[in-house]
């Protein structure tokens, strides 16, 4: 098969997936592309520094209107909490710009296995996490600055791991922060918009005009890697919302945290060859 048309169909399912996952899992859907984009780039020769920047700029670009899609969901569904998303909105924001800027000076490498061992913890924090309480799924009650702090924090996270952030904001929100697991998918997808925007902004910034970059790219942002993802994946997130709110909230736990274990695995073990 002709390499380009292998590296589009392979684009395309993944497109599917990341789509299906923002709205089921309320995940940017880095955690699929990152590794994916960083195979196929790296197949072709680029450099692999040049290449894991390009997929984490490139899936933030996506998470932007993948995550308009999967919000909207949400949102018609009641689980986007307003008063915890505009308390974090702005740190988020802020907090993508700085950690996209970090990385964007840093080996490849350590990002990799960086990326990996940050998934596998959030994992096992989410999964050994004390269940759901009765009275306890309102985070209403918590300060204003708490939510400030978890916002850079998220942000941050968000724009050094080319990622939406949810795969980070889901575990925090259902584990220290009292939202549903339904509330913590829709409110986080909504976060990523502003933290995914801004990560992109610094990507370009910091890509532009370096050597070694392929067709295509805005810094280290590639457009034709960008369109077959985004086609694919804006209309599966209205699917993924739809599967979410038909299934219990402790089954959608438990993909969630099969699906964080197995790809932070699969990226340190990457970052270690």
């Amino acid at each position: 098969m002709d390499p380009l048309i292998f590296t589009l169909l392979i684009l395309l399912l993944t497109g599917i997936l990341v789509g299906f996952a923002s709205g089921l899992l309320g995940l940017g859907g880095g955690f699929l592309m990152v590794p994916v984009q960083f195979w196929l780039l790296t197949s072709l020769g680029v450099d692999p520094t040049l290449a894991i920047r390009i997929s984490f700029g490139t899936s933030l670009a996506v998470v932007i209107p993948t995550a308009l899609s999967s919000a909207w969901g949400h949102h018609c569904r009641q689980c986007v909490l307003s008063r915890p998303l505009y308390a974090m909105i702005i740190p988020c924001i802020l907090g993508g710009f700085t950690g996209a800027t970090i990385t964007t000076h840093l080996p490849g490498r350590w990002m990799e296995m960086f990326f990996g061992i940050v998934i596998v913890l959030a994992a096992l924090r989410m999964g050994t996490g004390a269940p759901l309480l009765p009275g306890r799924s309102t985070p209403d009650t918590l300060p204003l600055w708490q939510y400030m702090l978890w916002g850079v924090l998220f942000g941050g996270i968000s724009g050094m791991l080319g990622i939406g952030g949810g795969i980070i904001m889901v575990p925090v929100m259902v584990s220290f922060m009292r939202f549903t697991m339904h509330q913590a998918i829709g409110t986080s997808t909504a976060l990523m918009i502003g933290s995914a925007a801004s990560g992109v902004l610094s990507y370009i910034a910091n890509g532009w005009g370096a050597a070694g970059l392929p067709a295509g790219s805005l810094g280290y942002v590639n457009i034709f890697q960008w369109l077959p993802l985004v086609a694919m994946s804006i209309p599966m997130a209205q699917l993924g919302v739809r599967a979410a709110h038909g299934l219990p909230q402790e089954k959608v736990r438990v993909i969630f945290i099969a699906a964080m274990a197995l790809t932070g695995v699969w990226m340190v073990i990457s970052g270690i060859r």
